[in-house]
């Protein structure tokens, strides 16, 4: 068997289209919750005046936090038990609680000293960011159980990353709408507003999982667990078993290598996100906020509408060429793209970044359709070799990995944007050397990145013979093929 040879999926194994949609609708609230705190943040600096380097670290430091986290919240979500499931629970009360803390953060009081803003939103990204765990974590937990097959898989993720993209829509237009004098009276107001509205969606659209879903592998994974702790059950046990199984995951190659990818790509994109609206306000536009707002959000929305048709050509390609072949061309694409924005940074004709923008797309587009669909098997060869079903400790080390390394990139953003010289109080008079290296940043970073992340797959076994294998010893072991469960 090859790529190329593509059985069909057994009934068993499908995954209803409504049922991906309501897989679907946990990634909207995931990305309007991701997208909307890393577009909001440049309202510290432009809005407040904070120093770019506080803005890093409030970027950074949560993050941080974050990724300790994880790996409790995952290892919890995988051992718990309820009438509801494993995972259910907590995506249910941690959509809730994730929106009323994400709407408290921007409640900005005004007249306060920088040092003050500085511990507000430090202390209370903390407390966002562990209600964002609690949600996100067994979300995407619950994606790696809903179907053992291979390309069910490619299609389950494609779908709910094209839904996904939907979110996107609305994170480049909020620093133009929260600075609209019409409807508030400055920018920080404006946003504290915009703040309730997000959270109000990320609760809707969050708790849709819980509610709709089931679990395929709840009993396999008690049953796992009962071997494995052998009839103990104190706090000594469960922290013996946590260290172990992290340190089992950690070890483990492929998945090292997935996060590492991972990391590569998504950070890459990360380290420089807001470097592309410093660009176009200050070196295309000299300073004019609203005019560099209006292009970035016409760009942005240009980007999530190439990235729907990435998805679906992406998920296509998975199931024809493989998700390895199909990682290698998505990604080198997308390098391509962020080389060409060095030659579309022109003031006399800001169209052109419409030229690279749909190409940028295959890196995010095609990363969040493939890693998850990967991680799936990787889940299962882990379960080979070790005799636990631990969707959620995999879930959770991905994301320690991935957000120990955003929290890492997002205050070396901050600290590379003072390298340039860049001062907010200049306005549009920052020096030929600051919009040069502006530019630089934000085209040489990702494409080293980029590249360095095909390479790491290149070796990676992720073929449909090995899933096919793999597949074959766990059914044998169990005896038949895990039921759907509640």
């Amino acid at each position: 068997m090859t790529d190329t040879t593509r059985p069909e999926t057994p009934p068993e194994d499908r995954v209803s289209f409504l049922h991906r949609l309501a897989y679907g609708s946990g990634a909207f609230a995931n990305n309007l919750l991701a997208g909307s705190i890393g577009a909001m943040m440049v309202v510290l600096n432009i809005g407040l005046g904070m120093d770019p380097v506080l803005v890093g670290l409030l970027g950074g430091l949560p993050r941080l936090f974050d990724a300790v986290t994880d790996p409790i919240i995952g290892y919890i979500s995988d051992n718990f038990r309820s009438r509801w499931g494993r995972r259910r629970p907590f995506i249910f009360i941690g959509a809730i609680a994730a929106a009323i803390s994400f709407g408290m953060l921007w409640q900005l009081p005004a007249g306060q000293t920088e040092t003050f803003y500085f511990w507000y939103f430090l202390i209370g990204s903390f407390v966002f960011f562990l209600a964002y765990t609690l949600f996100a974590t067994p979300w995407v937990a619950l994606g790696y159980e809903l179907t053992p097959d291979y390309d069910e898989r490619n299609r389950l993720m494609g779908t709910q990353n094209f839904i996904a993209q939907l979110a996107y829509f609305i994170p480049p237009w909020l620093v133009l709408l929260a600075q609209n004098d019409t409807l508030f009276d400055n920018m920080v107001d404006g946003t504290s507003a915009i703040a309730w509205v997000i959270a109000g969606l990320v609760a809707i659209f969050g708790m849709v999982p819980a509610i709709f879903l089931r679990e395929r592998m709840k009993d396999v994974a008690a049953k796992e667990q009962a071997d494995a702790l052998g009839g103990k059950s104190g706090l000594g046990a469960r922290v013996v078993d946590f260290l172990k199984g992290f340190g089992e995951a950690l070890s483990f190659l492929p998945f090292l290598r997935l996060c590492v990818a991972t990391f590569l790509v998504f950070n890459g994109f990360i380290m420089i996100a807001a470097f592309q609206f410093y660009v176009i306000v200050y070196y295309i536009f000299a300073g004019d906020i609203e005019a560099g707002a209006g292009l970035a959000g016409a760009l942005g929305t240009v980007g999530v509408l190439s990235t729907f048709a990435v998805v679906a050509l992406v998920t296509w390609m998975a199931t024809r060429f493989g998700k390895r072949r199909t990682f290698a061309i998505a990604t080198g694409i997308a390098a391509l793209g962020y080389a060409l924005k060095w030659f579309c940074y022109n003031p006399d004709m800001p169209w052109l970044l419409f030229i690279p923008t749909p190409l940028m797309a295959f890196g995010l587009g095609g990363l969040f359709t493939l890693m998850p669909s990967m991680m799936a098997d990787i889940v299962d060869m882990d379960e080979v070799k070790t005799h636990r079903r631990r969707e959620g400790m995999f879930a959770s080390i991905y994301w320690w990995v991935v957000k120990l390394g955003q929290g890492a990139a997002t205050a070396m953003g901050g600290f590379l944007l003072v390298t340039t010289g860049f001062d907010v109080a200049l306005g549009g008079g920052q020096s030929e050397d600051t919009l040069f290296w502006l530019r630089v940043f934000d085209v040489v970073i990702p494409v080293i990145f980029y590249l360095g992340a095909i390479w790491l797959i290149a070796t990676l076994d992720v073929s449909r013979e090995k899933a096919a294998a793999v597949r074959a010893q766990l059914e044998a072991r169990r005896g038949s093929a895990a039921p759907v469960s509640a």
